[in-house]
């Protein structure tokens, strides 16, 4: 799924070749972007969820979509032991991202060096997705917990988003939402060139990315603000309901599907050290960045001698495809 830039037909610089996104594809994907807007946001009083909020604990039918998106919560949950937790609404809340990030009182500029330490010294809890019970389209969420879908509901998106284009337009696409990247449909000449980098300045690596494959990237340089002097950002260890501490800046990942990825590089980011082990022992293709610059890699990342992994999710060209050669990987 994960090629190295030497790949045959694989374009070198990030502005080597641009494929057209056409009206009709991104008519797609903004209608679909909304739809999961109106299901799950926490930022929206009039979205399905915010409208069940408090009237959850006794079960209540949910939407297809709405049923669709805390499944997915679940299984990253699942997948990651708990690393991935879709009840810390109330810590986000209480931590001050209580609106939409442009909106916040107190937003940290990108890449600031304020880091958050990690909380030693506060106790571990129940951890809440294990109290949530999904029978079908009946959710139920105990009073005291909040859902925010926010680590697992844009990579979903970025998923069926490309998806449901290749199946109307009957094309290849590549969607990119922030740090989460979908393939769907067949993939150009030489595969689709990602540019992994989260910020300009930090180290990257262009990459080729077979047709059918996801790519995400968490970041603690993002979406950070200050609290009570200290600075925050949103990747939350559920053990502690706090900002995972200062070991990775930034985890890419490279799965068979975008909710995946996200999943285990989110679920890196509160592992810390113990990821990098845990990540190369289930044959995972990852890249990990220090807070100092300093990269670490699994077995199965590219690097430059890296001809090839994942072979058999082969590239063709398509006509009429919808994405960027070069899309950068961000967070």
């Amino acid at each position: 799924m994960l090629h190295g830039p030497g790949a045959p037909g694989a374009p070198r610089s990030r502005s080597s070749r641009r494929i057209g996104v056409t009206d009709e594809a991104a008519r797609l994907v903004a209608g679909f972007i909304e739809e999961v807007d109106e299901a799950c946001s926490r930022f929206r009083e009039d979205s399905e969820l915010s409208l069940l909020l408090g009237t959850l604990s006794g079960g209540r039918r949910v939407s297809p979509l709405l049923a669709e998106l805390v499944g997915e919560s679940l299984t990253a949950a699942r997948l990651t032991g708990g690393d991935v937790d879709p009840t810390l609404g109330n810590d986000l809340i209480g931590l001050g991202y209580d609106r939409d990030f442009p909106l916040l009182t107190a937003p940290v500029k990108d890449g600031d060096d304020g880091v958050p330490l990690p909380a030693t010294s506060v106790a571990t809890r129940v951890p809440g997705w294990k109290r949530i019970a999904l029978a079908d389209d009946v959710l139920t969420v105990p009073d005291e917990l909040r859902l925010d879908l926010g680590a697992t509901a844009k990579a979903l998106t970025a998923d069926r988003a490309a998806k449901r284009v290749a199946d109307v337009l009957g094309t290849g696409v590549l969607v990119s939402l922030g740090g989460d990247i979908a393939t769907a449909g067949i993939a150009p000449e030489g595969g689709w060139q990602v540019l992994v980098e989260d910020l300009p300045g930090d180290p990257s690596q262009q990459v080729t990315l077979s047709a059918g494959s996801g790519l995400a990237t968490s970041s603690t340089q993002k979406r950070r603000w200050m609290r009570g002097g200290k600075p925050m950002h949103h990747i939350l260890d559920p053990r502690f309901g706090t900002p995972v501490g200062a070991i990775w800046k930034t985890v890419t990942v490279a799965a068979d599907s975008c909710s995946r990825a996200n999943a285990l590089s989110t679920a890196a980011m509160v592992r810390g050290l113990a990821a990098v082990e845990w990540l190369a022992g289930d044959g995972v293709a990852a890249r990990l960045v220090d807070r100092f610059d300093r990269i670490t890699v699994t077995p199965a990342w590219p690097t430059p001698e890296t001809v090839t992994v994942g072979a058999g999710l082969g590239a063709g060209l398509g006509a009429g495809l919808a994405g960027t050669t070069g899309e950068a990987a961000r967070g």
